[in-house]
């Protein structure tokens, strides 16, 4: 049986596969309505090309900038970790220091360098009181669905 997946950002939608072909067939519309030359070879051409660079970066964003919490781990990317690993979720970064918090230059959670682009950090502190950076685009719905994790599991300890 599966677990219940409490929140998940893919990473990037196939729908993007779709740009080239349709932008190809507006050219190709326009053309067909504008004036003597069509190109007949270049258009298709250039919906396959695009729609194949598109297809790259779409599979490479699902795996490396994908999110994904269940009760028992936290996804992000290709790295998996334990709910039970995780500490204390750090508060958010103050947007009106120039300091950055300790979380802030901590490692970032999955295989890239860095939190990816329009994504935001949540500092994480885990067990042996190493500090971690999740990331995800709705960084509140994140933060808020690991809080009540926490939450529960604190409850189920104390109880």
């Amino acid at each position: 049986m599966a677990e219940e997946i409490l929140f998940s950002e893919p990473g990037a939608r196939w729908r993007l596969v779709a740009f080239g072909p349709v932008f190809c067939t507006v050219a190709l519309i326009i053309e067909l309505l504008t004036g003597p030359v069509v190109h007949w070879f270049a258009l298709p051409l250039f919906a396959a090309l695009l729609s194949g660079f598109l297809y790259v970066q779409v599979v490479a964003a699902r795996r490396h900038a994908s999110v994904e919490l269940t009760p028992t781990q936290l996804r992000q990317g290709t790295e998996e970790l334990p709910i039970s690993e995780i500490v204390k979720i750090l508060p958010p970064p103050d947007t009106e220091s120039y300091v950055p918090q300790p979380w802030e230059t901590a490692r970032t959670l999955g295989e890239l360098s860095a939190v990816p682009r329009r994504r935001s950090g949540i500092g994480l502190r885990l067990r042996g009181g190493a500090l971690v950076q999740a990331w995800a685009k709705d960084d509140e719905g994140l933060r808020t669905q690991l809080e009540s994790l926490l939450a529960k599991a604190d409850g189920g300890a104390e109880q």
